[in-house]
């Protein structure tokens, strides 16, 4: 099964998944002013941006971009990195930078898009690309078909790739059963969304800045330890990514596909997820959720998934599992390589750090991804499946955790792929009020 579901995701992650989205991240950079060059120190004062005065929303702009961060930063970073190194070789990191780069733009206008056209009543907010694309491109449509494919993909690869990720870590530090991993995370999901948009935020803005800080202390204890082969890594990373075929087996194809769809996996721009979240921010001005947008594409391409590919090759874990794998015997892959790379640099407790980092990064996720398949489905059923949904997405959990790793990034990659084609039109169709943000003045909110 997971073999057909990989061929079938394959076909479209290449050459379509990746050459729309390589297409529409330049066609972007370059309407927008390359916004995440031009912009990038008003980005980072953007962090902390506080609430305009006046504003609807239902999380505060440092919520919302937490919860977008939160959700974004999953075990993609970990686990899909891993297996994207291990899959496609060491070039797939350079794809990964490649798309990253892109990848801001893309970013930023969901992120505008998804202030601009969200829907707000009272105290609840609606939004996601479905309303910039009945609202802003006129195509109730479209917008119907993207909530329906973006609703069956929160609901049927979240639950499954996340808790799978957090499993296996658990299970290859700790020793503990994948089914008892998965039963409390499911618990401990449950015990958030199921208080809404508001606890997801609280929750965000409290585990997403430590978990991002636990890991980069962690991985870079790990690069400094063999800080002699940076040189060698970096110089085969770039290789890797731009030869026809390499000694190691690889091309250039296979390095940008698996780079390409794990860094869409990794920074999630292309989804239109980045316009739920930051649609629920308390602010008047677009343009401050979308600079945020683009440092939180930056802080997941650049500096996370960057961490999590570097560990495992300076460490030598991803040669000796490449060379396993093609010789037909056992390797590592996923979370267990990188558990492997940090315990190379500090045993024992550079498991446990990968193990603990691994929990935070998909129980982040897992909470943000609730709220937006709650969004994607509400738009077609209405609100009346959001208790149902809760309940359904928690128990699903456990059964994520069980399953075997290739069958849920397979239909992982398939499910993304098709969220991607309705929500790139949309992109593209608004583009010149995207663009308009991208040149706004930024004002100092009032708080």
């Amino acid at each position: 099964m997971a073999d057909g579901i990989q061929s079938l995701a394959d076909l479209l992650f290449m050459p379509y998944v990746v050459g729309v989205l390589l297409s529409v991240g330049l066609f972007l950079t370059l309407r927008l002013g390359v916004v995440q060059l031009r912009r990038l120190p008003e980005a980072l004062r953007t962090m902390l941006a506080a609430q305009s005065t006046g504003a609807t929303g239902v999380l505060s702009p440092f919520q919302a971009f937490m919860t977008a961060l939160g959700a974004s930063i999953g075990t993609g970073n970990i686990a899909g990195v891993a297996t994207a190194i291990i899959s496609g070789g060491p070039g797939a990191l350079f794809w990964i930078w490649v798309y990253g780069f892109l990848a801001t733009a893309i970013k930023f206008s969901e992120a505008v898009l998804g202030v601009r056209f969200r829907q707000t009543q009272g105290a609840t907010v609606q939004s996601g690309p479905m309303y910039y694309l009945r609202d802003g491109l006129k195509s109730p449509a479209l917008a119907w078909i993207y909530a329906l494919v973006a609703g069956v993909a929160a609901l049927t690869t979240t639950p499954f790739t996340q808790p799978n990720s957090i499993a296996v870590a658990l299970n290859t530090v700790f020793g503990i059963r994948t089914w008892v991993a998965g039963i409390i995370i499911a618990v401990l999901t449950w015990a958030v969304i199921i208080g809404g948009i508001k606890s997801i935020g609280r929750a965000a803005e409290k585990l997403a800045p430590l978990k991002v800080a636990l890991y980069i202390l962690g991985g870079l204890t790990v690069i400094i330890s063999f800080a002699d082969r940076l040189p060698h890594v970096l110089s085969m990373v770039v290789h890797e990514a731009l030869t026809t075929r390499s000694a190691m087996g690889f091309g250039m194809f296979l390095a940008m596909r698996y780079g390409i769809a794990r860094g869409i996996y990794a920074n999630e721009a292309g989804y239109g997820t980045a316009a739920v979240a930051y649609g629920t921010a308390r602010t008047t001005q677009p343009t401050q959720q979308g600079l945020q947008a683009v440092m939180e594409t930056f802080i997941v391409s650049f500096v996370t998934a960057t961490i999590s590919a570097m560990t495992i090759l300076v460490s030598g874990v991803a040669e000796q599992s490449i060379a396993a794998k093609h010789a037909g015997g056992a390797f590592v892959t996923s979370t267990a390589a990188v558990a492997n790379a940090f315990n190379a640099a500090v045993p024992t407790f550079g498991g446990w750090t990968v193990a603990f980092c691994a929990f935070l990064f998909g129980y982040t996720t897992l909470i943000g991804w609730a709220y937006y398949g709650e969004q994607f489905l509400e738009y077609i059923l209405g609100r009346r499946v959001t208790l149902p949904y809760r309940w359904i997405y928690c128990l699903l959990i456990p059964f994520g955790a069980v399953l075997k790793p290739d069958v849920v990034w397979a239909w992982g990659d398939l499910m993304n792929a098709l969220q991607v084609f309705p929500n790139v039109i949309g992109l593209v169709g608004l583009s010149g009020l995207a663009a308009t943000y991208a040149r706004a003045r930024l004002e100092s909110p009032r708080t």
